[in-house]
């Protein structure tokens, strides 16, 4: 995904999809919305508000934790205002930043499905695992 000011989004390997895939349509329309909206527009400058978070490392947590309908109002673009457009999600996506214009998405998970601090640490390493390798393979 790319826009003619914003950054690129690269995914690593196919691991990013199975996530988005696994994700019920509501999810996947949220996400959506915060990766062009949000992640595409600000980069790594959503680790100065409520989207981002370093890791430590070179890998970074965007956090999506609103509904379809403020990312899109916060956008400034009409927000479908069908039944389940205002609920809340809270998906994580772990990447990473390269040069000024590259974010590659290395995959995510739902918090709300399993919010345990166990799983929590689990998807981190499994992202510092990915991260590493491409390292490895691209630098």
């Amino acid at each position: 995904m790319e826009t003619e000011d914003g950054w690129t989004i690269e995914y690593h390997d196919d691991a990013f999809e199975r996530f988005v895939r696994s994700l019920p349509r509501c999810e996947q329309r949220v996400l959506y919305a915060a990766l062009v909206n949000v992640l595409q527009v600000y980069g790594i400058g959503i680790c100065s508000g409520e989207w981002g978070k370093p890791l430590g490392g070179g890998l970074y947590e965007f956090r999506v934790r609103k509904s379809l309908h403020t990312i899109l109002t916060m956008a400034g673009e009409n927000s479908d205002v069908s039944v389940g457009t205002d609920r809340p999600v809270l998906l994580r996506v772990f990447c990473t930043f390269y040069g000024n214009r590259i974010v590659l998405l290395f995959h995510g998970c739902d918090k709300r499905r399993d919010p345990s601090a166990r799983r929590q640490a689990r998807e981190i390493a499994k992202a510092r695992k990915m991260l590493h390798e491409w390292k490895a393979n691209f630098h």
